[in-house]
């Protein structure tokens, strides 16, 4: 059994490595193009100034790649904000960007404001959360971006070790990828099969490109991106390039599971607008979920959590008078 043609072909036109690519040679193919790094955070204090002092040193001080690094600060309880702006980012918090409109919860929010909120033609996203980072994920990405204009996205893949009391998982840290997104793309996008990392928080886009589609605001976010730019883009203008090594904070089996529930929904509605399924009912977004402790029945306490969608529109649908002041949709509509 083998993936399709067209699925064989991809893989080797669009996939690379972060080191085929060098920082010098892409500030000279840069050619007056503006580029963006957003770091959607919370509570990263640990980790963020880091990340950000990587950027600035590597790819704004030693090569003028990056013109822009924007920490959005998702309601962090901790000095997230006060450690990404001494190691030399912008932070905005993520509740003042469109400050008309209700706040809603999640990091496909914080990623949706921060492409409004800057203004490059690029845009690089990173996690908050990295612990082995380094300029390679920034430059790969950009690679084929700035050397190829048939590519509008570019989807950062990597190793992801499963760190646990029985030891290392070299590649276990992608539980939610190959328990709920991989098989269900699989099933219903098979144009999609080859990405390794669907779910992955590092990629890049060309400002356009992003401006065109919708945001979901929870953790569906990557993979409706990936779904909604296969239908309007078709499947050679997506790339993905190996980043090498990722090691970040794991998340509990609940926390996954929540998580899971929100990547499922994400693709029920994909499926139910493009007409391929039509539900009878729809979906319950009250996931139960429980955990030890005393309850009413049983020995444990029940937990209910609203996983239900919630989505972002296209930030070129905005009207003008709600955008912000700074913001590249504003000119290019003056």
């Amino acid at each position: 059994m083998r993936v399709s043609a067209e699925v064989g072909t991809w893989l080797a036109r669009r996939s690379s490595r972060a080191g085929d690519w060098w920082a010098a040679e892409l500030v000279a193919a840069k050619r007056g193009t503006r580029v963006s790094v957003v770091i959607p955070a919370r509570d990263e204090e640990e980790t963020v100034g880091a990340i950000v002092g990587t950027i600035r040193r590597e790819l704004v001080e030693r090569f003028p790649l990056v013109d822009e690094i924007l920490v959005v600060d998702s309601h962090s309880t901790d000095a997230t904000a006060e450690a990404a702006r001494a190691a030399g980012a912008d932070v905005v918090a993520q509740d003042k960007v469109f400050p008309q409109l209700e706040s809603l919860p999640g990091k496909g929010e914080a990623l949706w404001k921060g492409v409004a909120e800057t203004t490059g033609d690029l845009v690089v996203f990173v996690d908050g959360d990295l612990r082995d980072f380094t300029a390679d994920y920034v430059t790969g990405l950009l690679g084929p971006l700035l050397t190829d204009p048939s590519i509008a996205y570019v989807k950062g893949f990597y190793h992801r070790p499963l760190v646990g009391g029985a030891g290392t998982e070299p590649d276990g840290g992608g539980r939610v990828t190959e328990l709920v997104a991989r098989p269900l793309l699989n099933m219903y996008w098979p144009e999609l099969a080859g990405f390794v990392q669907p779910l992955a928080g590092e990629y890049a886009g060309r400002r356009e490109v992003l401006e065109g589609i919708p945001f979901v605001t929870h953790y569906g976010v990557e993979v409706g991106h990936l779904i909604d730019l296969l239908d309007l883009h078709g499947l050679d203008a997506l790339a993905q390039v190996d980043l090498g090594h990722r090691t970040h904070r794991h998340q509990g089996t609940q926390a996954l599971g929540r998580m899971a529930a929100q990547i499922m929904l994400t693709l029920m509605d994909r499926l139910e607008r493009s007409g391929r399924v039509i539900s009878a009912a729809p979906p319950s977004t009250a996931l139960a979920q429980f955990r030890r402790g005393a309850g009413e029945a049983v020995e444990r306490e029940l937990v209910l959590t609203d996983v239900g969608l919630a989505q972002r529109p296209p930030l070129e649908s905005l009207p003008p008078e709600i955008r912000p002041a700074n913001s590249s949709l504003l000119r290019r509509t003056a």
